[in-house]
């Protein structure tokens, strides 16, 4: 059995289950903004059918959305099987090979904790379950990149640079921030009380909105009836400010490192132009973020802000892989200098041994 690092059906393959996740999160962000998660009240059958025989009849109103989750979460399930055993068989590389059985069971995982979100009716267990889900597309999509030409020929074509500026480490920080700041959204739209604070860019016409008791009584009994939602808490209200803050807090953090790359590394380098891509993915999620409030929360909106939040987190991870890459860090470099300086200095032996 012959294995490679370079197959380019594998490769296609890897982007197409990518891609498949990335429709998947969609859909799963339609369901949740629809509010209707619990349509389908059984699992693992439909309605008391098996999921693949279920009529199509019956696929109306929110049902048409849950199972339509639960058919796509299945295709991207069989991918990631089909992607686990080509990469067994014909990558070369054995850690890459237990990369594509680690996003096995993580799809595995993820359906499971799919299922329970809707056995137990726990909130909580959605909550894991989306977190998860955008973990399970930084996983397919770095599994793309690795089995990529362009990932296999890159330091042939760029040569490696000192980090001075600290670029490596912090792409790695900015990523988690972002990758926190998804579970907080996460949090907040699985707790279906709607719009915790209403306007946008102040909160109930206020920098900080006061979060006493009677406060959020009035903020209740303001609310549209007619939103069919349950009352907002302090708790809530503080979630959103979180949010708000963490959303101002990265994109600074990500036009800063954007500027910092094309001065460090220049406009032609990968990063530099990956770090524009990445300025613009957030420009665009806070933009659709601020639709969201003022839409209402319009299902349409909110799930495109999901998915562009999922997108800003690939892109953020894909940078800091590159980076590790083509960054050398600049104690690892001293170092390096440091040892070719000792071995240049040292004596030569076998000079040593020809003199006696």
């Amino acid at each position: 059995m012959s294995r490679s690092a370079t197959n380019p059906w594998l490769n296609r393959f890897a982007i197409l289950t990518a891609l498949a996740t990335l429709a998947l999160i969609g859909i799963g962000g339609l369901v949740t903004s629809h509010g209707v998660g619990m349509a389908v009240p059984d699992w693992p059958t439909t309605y008391g059918y098996n999921m693949f025989a279920f009529p199509i009849s019956k696929w109306v109103g929110g049902v048409f959305y849950e199972h339509s989750h639960r058919l796509v979460a299945s295709a991207v399930g069989f991918l990631t099987v089909i992607l686990m055993v080509w990469l067994w068989i014909k990558d070369s590389r054995r850690w890459l090979r237990w990369l594509g059985v680690a996003a096995f069971f993580a799809v595995v995982l993820q359906g499971v904790l799919g299922g329970l979100r809707v056995v137990l009716y726990k909130d909580e267990i959605g909550i894991f379950h989306a977190a998860l889900a955008q973990a399970f597309l930084v996983l397919t999509c770095a599994i793309a990149l690795f089995t990529s030409a362009w990932w296999n020929k890159l330091s042939e074509r760029i040569a490696p640079i000192i980090d001075n500026a600290g670029l490596r480490r912090l792409f790695a920080i900015v990523t988690v921030l972002i990758f926190v700041q998804l579970v907080v959204g996460a949090t907040m739209r699985h707790q279906h009380a709607g719009l915790a604070i209403p306007d946008f860019p102040l909160a109930y016409h206020k920098i900080w909105p006061p979060m006493d008791a009677a406060s959020v009584a009035t903020y209740n009994q303001t609310r549209d009836a007619a939103e069919g939602t349950n009352p907002i808490t302090a708790f809530q209200i503080g979630l959103q400010m979180l949010h708000r803050i963490m959303a101002l807090l990265i994109g600074i953090a990500v036009v800063y490192s954007a500027w910092l790359t094309r001065r460090q590394l220049g406009v032609r380098n990968p990063l530099a132009k990956l770090s524009l891509v990445w300025v613009g993915l957030i420009l665009l999620q806070v933009t659709l973020g601020a639709y969201t409030i003022w839409s209402n929360k319009a299902a349409d909106i909110a799930t495109v802000h999901v998915m562009v939040g999922a997108l800003s987190l690939v892109t953020a991870t894909l940078l800091t892989i590159v980076s590790f890459r083509l960054l050398i860090p600049v104690r690892a470099a001293n170092l390096a200098a440091a040892k070719s300086e000792t071995t240049e200095f040292l004596p030569d032996k076998r000079a040593a041994t020809s003199v006696k």
